[in-house]
């Protein structure tokens, strides 16, 4: 009996181990790191000097100020580091990073490591150019170069795509997006293929942005969310009362147009992005159904 009681004891112990509590952690610290992009379009970027804004950048900042109400805290110390596409689920999973508000897809096999709040965006892989490249569709890649950011499914998507049948191009990876924006920029590739709030957010910021375009067929739609650690179920539920209570009141529909519709620093240039039916109702009918789920469709 003492046996399967110490038996029964190791496992909740290894339970407990085993769940996350992020709420606890900023408590006891007064702390809470965000994890962040540099040059992830108007969904999360820098302005320098430590400085991160965006769409997600701020719908963390409201969430975090909710969290800090919720404990009790009389200030909340928000720390943030920037991740790259690589390392943005690791630094999640090891506790880096207690809320990742970049551009990240949700998606089945990253389910499997970390979890995801309620999703705040839809996006569209699509490919950019220069204008007077001529290309127009996906058929026309055949023999180029195409840039996309590693540890990102962009390239796979395109490759998996039925026009791409028989289509050989060339790939070649930028360490970031603005990397992988400058191969197209200085005529090192052909084309980038990443999410378009991305690719249009790189084109405002650019020094000429009447010489691209956003060209070709949609190649997959993507529930972009904020990411946190997984099994950690009261987390989840602050962060996602948080923003379905921005949605419900209608301000995450303001913050999406001050964001991409309205001009934004540095260059106060506009992404020009309103929102899509899909995004739209992913505010409508809040969830956090991974990207295969929308394939279905």
């Amino acid at each position: 009996m003492k046996k399967a009681l110490l038996v029964l004891a190791l496992g909740a112990a290894l339970v407990g181990v085993a769940q996350a509590d992020t709420l606890k952690k900023i408590k006891d610290t007064g702390s809470v790191t965000m994890g962040v992009r540099e040059s992830s379009g108007a969904l999360s970027y820098t302005l320098g000097d430590g400085k991160y804004v965006g769409y997600h950048v701020e719908i963390c900042q409201r969430v975090l100020a909710d969290v800090q109400k919720q404990l009790g805290l009389a200030k909340l110390d928000i720390k943030y580091l920037p991740v790259t596409s690589q390392n943005r689920v690791p630094l999640v999973q090891n506790g880096t990073v207690d809320i990742e508000c970049g551009s990240t897809t949700n998606n089945l096999t990253r389910q499997k490591d970390v979890a995801f709040a309620v999703t705040t965006y839809v996006e569209e892989v699509r490919i950019a150019v220069k204008a007077n490249s001529g290309i127009t569709s996906i058929a026309q890649l055949n023999g180029k170069t195409v840039a996309t950011t590693t540890g990102t499914t962009s390239v796979q998507l395109l490759r998996k795509h039925e026009r791409a049948n028989g289509v050989d191009f060339k790939e070649v990876l930028g360490k970031d997006h603005a990397d992988s924006f400058l191969l197209l920029e200085s005529g090192r590739a052909d084309a980038f293929v990443m999410d378009g709030q991305i690719l249009a957010g790189n084109i405002a910021k650019s020094k000429a942005p009447a010489d691209f375009k956003i060209v070709g067929e949609v190649l997959s739609v993507e529930p972009i969310a904020i990411m946190i650690r997984k099994d950690d179920p009261a987390f989840k539920k602050s962060v996602d009362d948080s923003i379905k209570a921005l949605m419900k009141s209608g301000e995450i529909a303001k913050l999406y147009d001050k964001w991409f519709v309205q001009p934004i620093p540095p260059a106060n240039t506009k992404v020009g992005l309103p929102a899509t039916a899909a995004t739209k109702d992913a505010w409508a009918n809040p969830n956090d159904k991974p990207v295969e789920e929308y394939a279905k469709k």
